[in-house]
């Protein structure tokens, strides 16, 4: 591809073959912020990565992170790709019931992948099948819970070392 195809070409590129190659699997697809937004279903989430990465030359894992949508009880994966060949960044998103988070490892794409499915397990509880050593990195091992869902609560209501009158409480 031309170094002057502008980034909405891109997009328009990247959406006709993942369309092509996917199907109904794509759900949706938009820009935001200018980044193209693509809504997978989490059945073929791996083989659009590995698509994106070896077809569409999308070589590095920028962010891979979890997000808990508390109304519809569902638990998202967001990824952020980036080209760095074509300076071309586009945003996969894909949801599981609340009651099943479990997805495949993407580490056998992207070795960075590693240390942020371990921080979406440990604060969001999204499993991830296949993964080399999937445990917390940061809460302790033991932690009953995953705190950045939004059912947690934010503050420890059994602490009574707290003074909240300093905060205006």
């Amino acid at each position: 591809m031309p170094a002057f195809v502008v980034k909405a070409d891109r997009d328009q590129l990247v959406i006709d073959q993942l369309t092509a190659a996917f199907g109904a699997d794509i759900l949706s697809h938009e820009r935001i912020a200018d980044m193209l937004v693509i809504n997978t279903t989490k059945n073929v989430l791996h083989q659009v990565a590995q698509h994106c990465k070896e077809q569409l030359d999308f070589n590095f894992l920028t962010t891979m992170c979890g997000m808990h949508y508390s109304e519809r009880d569902t638990l998202g994966l967001v990824m952020h790709l980036q080209s760095m060949r074509k300076g071309h960044r586009i945003r996969l998103k894909a949801e599981v019931p609340l009651k099943e988070p479990v997805f495949p490892t993407f580490t056998d794409l992207w070795d960075t992948a590693n240390w942020m499915e371990r921080e979406a397990w440990d604060f969001f509880g999204i499993q991830f099948t296949g993964h080399p050593n999937l445990k917390r990195i940061l809460n302790m091992e033991d932690f009953p819970a995953f705190p950045l869902r939004k059912d947690y609560p934010l503050e420890d209501p059994t602490r009574e070392d707290k003074d909240d009158s300093m905060f205006g409480r």
